[in-house]
Parts: C-alpha cells; structure tokens; sequence
C-alpha cells in the first residue's frame, strides 16, 4: 500500500472515530509503528489531524465544535494524569466534592480510590461509574439526573435544579479552554449552565487543565480565571502564561509530567 493510500485509510478513521492510536494502526495496516508516526506526522503538518500521545485526534476548531469523548481521552493523557494526581492530593477525608463532565475528571475518578468516606456529586455517568468501580462501602455518589448528552454528562433544568439545592465543600472542575478574557469556557451550551450551577453549589472551585487547553476558547464561559481558588494544570504552560495564571487565580500549582516517548 502506498503512502498516501495509508493515511487516506488513517484520516478517514480520524473522521469517522474522532481519534486513532498507533498500535491499533499498526496491526490493521501491517507496518511499523514507526511507520504510522510517519503517517501522523505528514498528516499534523497538514493541518488535517492533531498528534496526541499514542496516536492522533481531529482538529479543534470552532467555538462550538467538541470532539467525542473517545478522542479527547486520548489527548495529552499523560499531563492529565499527572495533574490528577496532584489534584487528588487536595482532597481531605469525610467532605462533600462536586466532579463535572469530561475526559480529564473521568481520569480525577480513578485517583480516588484511596480518600475514604466521600460525598461525590456529579453530572457525569462515566465518572459516577469509575467512582462505583472502587467498590468502597464508605462511599456516597450522586447524580443529579437530567438530560444525557453525547458525552454521558447530564444537563438541562433537572440537574440545575439539583445543584442549586446542594452546598459542597469543593468543586472539580474539567474544562474545554481557558484564556484571558473568556476564562474557563465550553463548546456546548447546555453544559454550561449546569458547570456555573455546580461551580456556584461549591465553596472552593478547583480547576483540573492541562496546557493545552490554553488558548481555547469555547463558545460560553463557566467562570472566570478569578474564580478559580486553585488551577492544577502541568509543567507545559509558556512562560508568559504561567506568569499571567499566577495573577489570576488564587493558586496555580503546576503538575510534572514524566518524559515521554516521542508521539
């Protein structure tokens, strides 16, 4: 098979799935996986794909555009689990947390398999089950119901009439961008109005975004960069950046990611 016939095969997946990994194109096609990274690469350089670690997901775009959640999970994973697990960190036994919607705060669920005697609130039925998964007995997790999206988040007027009966000790945050201006923002509509109405149901408001989120500007914001008591982001952001985030909001603390092998 020729090149170019490859990455015609890749970039159609890309379109039809939101994202691919290497190995997974490695056994389909029979090439290397050095192979496939080529492919990528000549894919990124023309704009048609967006690398990520392990594989590549269809690039970002408008204000409204969101990629499934298959294709997101992917991206920058291992920042993500980095600053999950400085975020898990914040944590103190026995109190009452909220976890909104996403990709990065279904990776948060999974850090929590050790803080006992949780309250965990949320919009999200795949983070209401990896919490379940633990299997702790000394554990509560509420959804608030609503109206399923896509993604598995529920919103509407039945979640946000849920949030606003509830007062939580803090609230996890994922996030679809975040700039200055704008702050914290989505792509969907009906999810931001469930996000300020969790954010406003908590007394502290953690942030969970990696740096790439920099810059992203969705089409409604959830608040704003001072609202943000504490950012955990990772050791990516551009020096100007970190210099801005650190005046804004109340605390940044910023995850280290290991080193990676090249994507």
């Amino acid at each position: 098979m020729l090149a170019r016939q490859r990455q015609e095969l890749i970039l159609d997946e890309i379109r039809r799935t939101g994202a691919v990994q290497v190995n997974e194109l490695v056994t389909r096609l029979g090439v290397s996986d050095m192979t496939i990274r080529r492919d990528l690469d000549v894919l990124a350089k023309r704009g048609l794909a967006e690398k990520v670690y392990g594989g590549a997901t269809s690039v970002v775009g408008r204000s409204t555009e969101e990629p499934g959640f298959e294709a997101k999970s992917v991206r920058a994973l291992p920042q993500k689990e980095a600053i999950c697990a400085r975020a898990a960190g914040l944590i103190r036994p026995g109190t009452a947390i909220g976890i909104s919607a996403g990709t990065t705060t279904w990776t948060f669920a999974r850090f929590l398999d050790d803080v006992p005697e949780l309250t965990v609130v949320t919009n999200s039925i795949r983070v209401a089950d990896a919490l379940q998964r633990a299997g702790r007995t000394d554990r509560t997790v509420v959804l608030t119901g609503g109206v399923r999206t896509p993604s598995d988040a529920l919103v509407g007027p039945v979640a946000v009439q849920t949030l606003r009966s509830l007062h939580l000790d803090v609230v996890f945050l994922g996030v679809h961008g975040m700039a200055d201006g704008p702050g914290f923002t989505t792509p969907n509509l009906n999810e931001s109005e469930t996000d300020r109405a969790l954010v406003e149901a908590g007394r502290r408001l953690v942030v969970l975004a990696d740096h790439t989120k920099w810059g992203i500007v969705g089409i409604s914001t959830i608040a704003s960069l001072d609202e943000a008591h504490v950012l955990v982001t990772d050791d990516g952001l551009a020096e100007d950046v970190h210099e801005l985030l650190t005046d804004r909001v109340g605390e940044l603390i910023l995850a280290s990611t290991p080193d990676e092998a090249a994507v």
